[in-house]
């Protein structure tokens, strides 16, 4: 059986901790983009918000993940992002000993994610006629990393998963997953209205 490093009794203060900071982080920076960038619309604001938690989420967490994974594994490691992800690994077991599969999706969440991340930010502050380009390719990555890390699973009867507990089902299986789904299928349908938008004025500037 494959040596671990104890389980920390503070790791679930510690999980919450990180939530809260979460969420302060990526409001202060859309604060600051707004306040020295272009003026933008409400729903814009929420889309920078929830772009800025993307990417902090992927530097701290995911990147903390893949760097345990690559020389170690969770279960082996020790340290502030160890313990959360030792405490998540109670729900899901592949996190704690460095699936293949899951790390892969890491790899590409981390690179190709970040990268899509920054420059829909960009895009989004700066008008650029691309926004809803990246934002398509943006969200459909998300979605295809979620079924990548859960859609194996489940086919295979969810043997690492931990249904029996409440809290591990529906707040760390459930909720904190559930979020990359429904706001890729929103900002999704935000693309999809704008670009029709889009195709209705050129087709009537060319009745015109």
């Amino acid at each position: 059986m494959e040596p671990t490093s104890p389980m920390p009794e503070n790791s679930m203060n510690k999980s919450m901790v990180y939530a809260s900071v979460q969420f302060v982080v990526p409001a202060v920076f859309t604060l600051l983009f707004i306040r020295f960038g272009k003026l933008i619309s409400s729903v814009d604001k929420l889309v920078v918000w929830w772009t800025s938690y993307d990417v902090f989420t992927h530097l701290t967490m995911d990147a903390a993940f893949l760097y345990y994974s690559l020389t170690s594994t969770v279960a082996k490691s020790e340290g502030f992002f160890a313990d959360i992800w030792k405490e998540y690994a109670k729900a899901d077991s592949r996190f704690a000993h460095s699936d293949p599969a899951t790390v892969a999706v890491e790899i590409m969440t981390v690179v190709l994610g970040n990268f899509l991340c920054i420059v829909l930010i960009h895009a989004i502050f700066t008008d650029k006629p691309y926004r809803h380009t990246v934002q398509i390719i943006l969200q459909t990555c998300e979605l295809y990393g979620g079924w990548m890390t859960f859609g194996p699973e489940w086919i295979q009867g969810s043997p690492s998963l931990d249904t029996s507990n409440p809290l591990y089902l529906w707040c760390y299986l459930f909720f904190f997953n559930f979020l990359w789904v429904i706001i890729p299928l929103l900002l999704l349908w935000q693309s999809w209205i704008a670009v029709a938008g889009y195709h209705k004025a050129i087709n009537k500037m060319k009745l015109n």
